[in-house]
């Protein structure tokens, strides 16, 4: 069976190699899946570089999400339920950039079999992280501010969609001031450009309060941290909550304690793998019916980048670093 592997973490082009390894057999509780396709997100590219929140044992095959066919069956009812069905797979542990991948049987998700072969693939960490968020975790009612860093990101677009079906407004912080109008187009209600690297945090706090016309949010999200995530607490109104979903800056948050206290605000982390597994077989269910409603709307549609082989893995980790590059990067493995 053919894999991507890494045995040292470090650049993705530099140690990523694909390889001939064994064909492991399911266990009880477990199914073998053979996979169709497979995104490259940033989670991967981070847990290569070694620098994600949980690192694998070396050696490793990346690839959190994807697509494929369950073939085989450990012991046990799940197990045996799943067999024959076309899967969402979300691999914490073995990687899904591989011909086959064997998984516990809770962490596949079975999904309509017309949906396209390329959303599918990019099903779960973008589409129904955005959606869980927004509508389970924070429920930001209709009407009310929601405010995000890394707007631009594929994961931002689909929450400002989110915000124009759902009745939410959305305050979007970017870097470069060029992306303003455009994610205005898709329906963004109010965008600003911000980089601490030229912009006082008091800035971010004051153009947020002037917008909203308020003492500030109740509602956050931020998957960057250090400086950027650090200025939108500041931003944070009486009662205000910030869910934290990314380190994509490496750097902690840093802000006085005051900021809390003085706005009884909190912030709390949300990690998709961790809270995906707290949920039934019927909610996974009803959480994709809901997903794919949203996917065949338009409102949580992935663009589709470039698609390479397997075999032309570090080709593909390079063009998935491009910035602008139009769309996520995908590896189809098989038909």
């Amino acid at each position: 069976m053919r894999a991507v592997v890494f045995e040292r973490f470090g650049e993705p082009a530099d140690v990523l190699s694909v390889r001939d390894v064994p064909l492991a057999e399911p266990q009880a509780g477990e199914v073998r899946v053979r996979m169709i396709a497979s995104p490259i997100n940033p989670s991967d590219l981070m847990s290569i570089r070694g620098v994600y929140g949980k690192l694998p044992q070396l050696p490793a095959t990346p690839g959190f999400e994807g697509v494929g066919i369950v073939e085989a069956a450990g012991r046990g009812l799940l197990p045996r339920y799943f067999l024959g069905k076309r899967v969402v797979v979300v691999n914490r542990d073995r990687g899904n950039w591989c011909e086959k991948t064997v998984v516990p049987a809770r962490q596949v998700i079975p999904i309509p079999a017309d949906l396209p072969v390329e959303q599918a693939a990019m099903f779960f960490v973008n589409p129904v992280a955005a959606y869980v968020m927004t509508r389970r975790i924070l429920a930001v009612p209709s009407g009310d501010w929601l405010l995000q860093t890394a707007a631009g990101s594929s994961l931002g677009q689909m929450v400002i969609r989110l915000g124009k079906r759902y009745g939410f407004r959305t305050l979007n912080v970017v870097r470069r001031a060029q992306q303003i109008e455009e994610l205005k187009s898709i329906g963004a209600d109010a965008a600003l450009a911000f980089d601490p690297k030229r912009d006082h945090a008091d800035r971010l706090r004051d153009a947020v309060r002037n917008i909203t016309n308020s003492d500030g949010v109740r509602y956050a999200i931020d998957p960057v941290g250090g400086a950027t995530g650090s200025a939108l607490v500041s931003c944070l109104g009486p009662g205000g909550r910030m869910l934290v979903y990314g380190t994509l800056s490496s750097e902690p948050l840093s802000f006085s304690p005051r900021a809390l206290m003085t706005t009884s605000a909190s912030i709390e982390g949300f990690w998709l793998s961790r809270w995906i597994l707290t949920q039934n077989l019927v909610g996974k269910l009803r959480l994709v019916k809901t997903i794919t409603r949203l996917i065949r709307d338009g409102v949580l549609r992935s663009e589709v980048g470039r698609t390479f082989r397997l075999e032309d893995i570090n080709e593909a980790v390079r063009e998935a670093q491009k910035p602008a590059r139009g769309g996520k990067v995908l590896l189809r493995i098989s038909g």
